[in-house]
Parts: structure tokens; C-alpha cells; sequence
């Protein structure tokens, strides 16, 4: 699968064109719209949170340092047991995982209010009051659906496609 971007002038048009791509097969949830605030997309494939945020990236970048720094904080006490207490293997394999788990609850509570850095490069399009819509479509299929937008709406913006759909949205 490959994620393609559009940047469209209007609802109307992204309205179209979800109308044109169900009617090629292309399913609702393979189509993703994102808007600013003042622009309404009701009745059109809305992002995700994991789409329109940084969410996932965040919690794989908190579970990594999380799960360090937890180790680390384990090690530490294995060295130095405080005393009257015996370190052993089990007590270090918990606190690496509640630093992993801990590091990957804070990171994405942060991730969720910060918008997706894949997306950056479209942010003054929405901005404006553009729409960017993605749609992730099979490898063979990108070049029909890319022709079938520009014959049909010149007003969009072909803003690119992704080599395969993130696996971090």
C-alpha cells in the first residue's frame, strides 16, 4: 500500500472526489481528511488521532527511553540495595518495565497535542484552509487514482505519495 496526498481548495471537492474513489473501489477507511478548526468535514473520512498526532512515534520514543532509564535506575539499586533489601533478577525485569510503561504513558500523553511531524510540510496548505487528503491505495493502483484526480479536479494539489503507509502514521 502507498499513502498519496492531496491538498484540495474545498469540502466540495473532497466530497467529490471520496464520491469517485468509492465508486473506483477504493474503501472509507483507506481515505483520511484532515482540516483546520474553521474548515467543517462532516461527512468525510475524518483522521485518526494516531493520524493526525504524533501519538505513535511518541510512545515508541517514551517505551525506548522509558525502558533505558528504567534499566538503568534498576542496575543502579542492583549495585547500591538499600539496606535490609535484596535486589534480585525479578525486582530489575519490574523496574525496567515500569520505566518502559511510565516513559511510554508520558510520551504520549505529550505526542497526543503535538501534530504529526510526517505531516509538517502540509501544515501551512491546512493553515490556509486547504484540506490534505490521504489515501492509501495498492503500489499498482497509484497511477489511476493520480490520473483519475487530475482529469477530474485540476484544482487539486497532487502533493505526493509515500514509498509504503508509515507504520507510524
Amino acid at each position: 500500500m502507498r499513502r498519496m496526498y492531496f491538498l484540495l481548495p474545498s469540502t466540495q471537492c473532497a466530497r467529490a472526489i471520496v464520491d469517485e474513489l468509492l465508486l473506483q473501489r477504493v474503501e472509507w477507511r483507506h481515505m483520511h481528511v484532515i482540516a483546520n478548526e474553521k474548515v467543517s468535514i462532516v461527512g468525510l473520512p475524518q483522521a485518526s488521532l494516531a493520524q493526525r498526532s504524533d501519538l505513535l512515534p511518541s510512545l515508541a520514543r517514551g517505551t525506548v527511553a522509558g525502558c533505558a532509564t528504567g534499566m538503568l535506575m534498576a542496575l543502579i539499586a542492583l549495585v547500591f540495595p538499600p539496606e535490609d533489601l535484596t535486589i534480585a533478577g525479578g525486582a530489575v525485569v519490574t523496574i525496567t518495565l515500569s520505566g518502559a510503561g511510565f516513559g511510554a504513558w508520558t510520551a504520549s500523553m505529550i505526542g497526543v497535542g503535538v501534530p504529526n511531524t510526517r505531516l509538517k510540510r502540509f501544515e501551512k496548505g491546512i493553515h490556509r484552509g486547504e484540506l490534505l487528503m490521504m489515501i492509501d491505495v495498492p503500489k499498482d493502483r497509484v497511477e489511476e487514482i493520480e490520473q483519475m484526480i487530475k482529469t477530474h479536479h485540476a484544482e487539486a494539489h497532487i502533493a505526493g505519495t509515500d514509498p509504503t503507509i508509515p507504520a507510524f502514521p
